[in-house]
């Protein structure tokens, strides 16, 4: 049963905490002359914060994205958008929303509200948006919020080629400070397909950055080339599901998940190859290796990488100062662990890494207007969680 209203239940969180100092690497030009290193297991020790379920019974949210007002959007992956009210009151699933292909992996991912939200009332919607013979691909459709509805819902963006294959999507949707919309994608899953990811005529593992009507900017790296799609930003990506701006130096940084092994941290800037499926510090599921090695020159090395994974999915810059020694953190949901993954980052370089254990798959994770960590966790009975620093004692 659907249940709602203002915090049901609390819950402890266990605080993972680094028994001894991460070892770090950061990009370095021209490529690596050794091997990067991975977060080693961390130690357990007890935590200071509670976790608030705000709202229970959701089918597999996937993204949360906070209105001006404090409202919480979130959506359900088999293909619902609704708003959690400032009471913690969730509506019925708004009208509007795009058809959406709910197998697998697929179906209403993640969602962002548009810079100028407050004058134009746009939301946009990242899904797998089904096409004919089963085929399916990365879209992105935008619409005005109205009275329990989008209206006037377009297709701004599609990815090319649509495939017949439910993984590896990607879809995290992030705006820049100038107002541009960066996608992130997947390589589809399927072994045939993730040689496309360092193809620049195909969509498949690559980032993506248009403008918020779907046009593409001009100083986007590929555009005028012939034999590129000109909506790339960066290529070379498995599957990066949490992705956030910096927000000092506004750049834009993801978190991808690798196979076995080689979960990814990596901030792609314009035109550069990070590496998928030629170099990787994953191995196959099967055990057999993957590609040429870790490190080829001409590609990227990641900032930090897991093994074993987490299997990543959101990301926030932690901003507001209700946590005590938090502000600058990047946080991760984490999947694997069922955990939300704290990065301290100093000079671009992961100096600490610990984990809270929330007990569920962490999809999202986003910082409220009230200075909060807000997650959803991904389950048939999921949940909004509402993160919160027990008092001093």
């Amino acid at each position: 049963m659907r249940s709602t209203g203002m915090p049901r239940r609390t819950m402890m969180l266990v605080f993972l905490l680094i028994a001894a100092p991460l070892v770090t690497q950061c990009k370095a030009q021209p490529p690596r002359t050794g091997p990067a290193q991975a977060s080693p297991q961390p130690g357990l020790t007890d935590g200071n914060i509670t976790a608030e379920t705000v709202v229970s019974g959701l089918e597999h949210p996937w993204g949360l994205a906070f209105l001006p007002d404090g409202r919480i959007l979130v959506t359900e992956r088999p293909g619902r958008l609704r708003i959690v009210d400032t009471s913690g009151r969730l509506s019925e699933p708004l009208g509007g929303v795009p058809a959406v292909q709910a197998v697998s992996q697929g179906g209403l991912l993640d969602v962002a509200i548009d810079p100028d939200f407050a004058q134009n009332q746009l939301v946009y919607l990242s899904f797998s948006d089904p096409g004919e013979g089963g085929v399916s691909g990365t879209s992105v459709a935008r619409g005005r919020l109205g009275n329990g509805r989008l209206e006037n819902v377009q297709v701004i963006y599609q990815q090319e080629p649509k495939v017949r294959s439910g993984g590896h999507y990607g879809s995290r949707l992030v705006f820049s400070r100038d107002g541009k919309l960066f996608i992130t994608q997947g390589d589809r899953q399927a072994g045939s397909f993730r040689q496309q990811a360092q193809q620049l005529s195909s969509g498949i593992g690559k980032i993506v950055r248009v403008n918020r009507d779907g046009t593409i900017p001009s100083d986007n790296p590929f555009v005028g080339r012939t034999d590129a799609r000109p909506e790339i930003w960066s290529l070379g990506h498995r599957n990066a599901q949490a992705a956030a701006l910096h927000p000092e130096t506004g750049q834009l940084w993801t978190v991808e998940h690798g196979a076995q092994g080689g979960d990814e941290l990596n901030h792609p800037e314009k035109g550069k190859n990070y590496g998928w499926p030629v170099i990787t510090y994953g191995r196959d599921y099967s055990g057999a290796s993957i590609g040429e090695g870790a490190q080829k020159e001409g590609m990227e090395q990641p900032v930090y990488y897991w093994d074993p994974v987490i299997a990543p999915s959101g990301m926030v810059f932690y901003t507001g100062d209700r946590y005590p020694g938090w502000k600058g953190s990047a946080f991760v949901g984490s999947m694997g662990r069922r955990a939300l993954v704290r990065l301290t980052i100093e000079n671009g370089r992961v100096t600490r890494e610990e984990r809270y254990d929330i007990g569920a798959r962490v999809r999202d994770v986003q910082q409220g207007p009230d200075g909060l960590l807000y997650l959803v966790t991904d389950e048939d009975n999921g949940q909004l969680i509402r993160v919160v620093p027990k008092p001093a004692r």
